[in-house]
């Protein structure tokens, strides 16, 4: 039996499907639909709706909570590597590059070959004897030229 966060899930990309990558919903509205509390919908935008996978989320305060998701467009590889360029910061961990990277591989961005290189040039063993901070940052480095590289 699937658990709430995934049948909530699976509606919100039902619909996001069915409105050509964008809508617009009312977190009370979609708490009373599922019947739960609001923030089991949070949950699930804030856990399954993220720029790693590939979402643009807006959230507006006030009158119920209104929720803009947008599905950023695989369709143009170079949109979507520089979201994912500018969603990246100054330092990720190697979890959160690997989610990125699998993410573009799902998504037919990048090739399963482009996966392992880019995996194996981000791994920590490979960034040796830095501490955590500095490995995270120089990782970060990392990704960003690799995908900038696939832009031009």
């Amino acid at each position: 039996m699937a658990i709430l966060s995934d049948i909530i899930e699976e509606f919100i990309k039902k619909m996001i499907e069915e409105m050509d990558g964008v809508i617009e919903i009312q977190r009370n509205e979609l708490a009373d639909y599922f019947k739960c509390v609001p923030s089991q919908i949070n949950y699930v935008i804030d856990t399954r709706f993220t720029s790693e996978r590939g979402y643009y989320v807006e959230s507006r305060r006030g009158g119920g909570g209104h929720i803009k998701i947008k599905r950023i467009n695989f369709k143009e590889p170079s949109s979507y590597l520089m979201h994912i360029i500018n969603s990246l910061g100054d330092s990720i961990t190697q979890q959160l590059a690997e989610i990125f990277i699998v993410n573009l591989t799902e998504n037919n961005v990048i090739s399963q070959r482009e996966a392992l290189i880019m995996k194996a040039a981000t791994n920590d063993k490979v960034l040796g004897s830095l501490t955590k901070a500095n490995k995270d940052k120089v990782r970060a480095t990392i990704l960003k030229n690799m995908l900038i590289s696939l832009i031009v």
